[in-house]
């Protein structure tokens, strides 16, 4: 019987754009923004460094998103780490484990397969880890038709 894993998330999408349209969508801030739904106009990512900038989505564009970039890898790989589901206002997250979120590109047939991962929800406490592992469960579904929508455009 295979279980599935409550420590990560996996999706991937096929996209019928080249690898370096798909990383530019990737590792340019101000173009995840666009796609991913929060602004990083005039911001970079750097490995080691944060990137914040508030969300985009009507009723939430008081909540900032804030992301340490762990590693970039051009057209290959792109990491970081974040509080996962960090949406209550009177939640002090600091304290809390990340997870670690993992973009890889690999070239296919007419285009490029970009998976992701997110893992480290194990670590998350008890009391918020199954409604953050839902929701973003949920939002990375989304997050794939959002970037082929932003890749298709461009």
């Amino acid at each position: 019987m295979n279980i599935p894993s409550t420590d990560r998330i996996e999706r991937q999408v096929q996209l019928k754009a080249p690898r370096s349209r798909v990383w530019q969508a990737l590792a340019d801030a101000e173009s995840f923004g666009a796609w991913f739904g929060v602004k990083l106009q005039g911001q970079r990512f750097v490995a080691g460094e944060y990137t914040r900038g508030n969300l985009t989505y009507p009723g939430y564009e008081d909540l900032v998103l804030e992301a340490l970039v762990e590693r970039i890898e051009p057209e290959r790989y792109f990491s970081f780490r974040w509080h996962p589901y960090a949406i209550d206002r009177e939640h002090d997250y600091a304290d809390e484990p990340t997870t670690l979120v993992e973009f890889m590109l690999e070239d296919h047939a007419g285009g490029t397969l970009l998976r992701v991962v997110e893992s480290g929800f194990d670590q998350i406490p008890v009391a918020r880890r199954h409604e953050a592992y839902r929701m973003n469960s949920g939002g990375w579904e989304e997050q794939m038709h959002n970037i082929r929508r932003y890749v298709d455009t461009q």
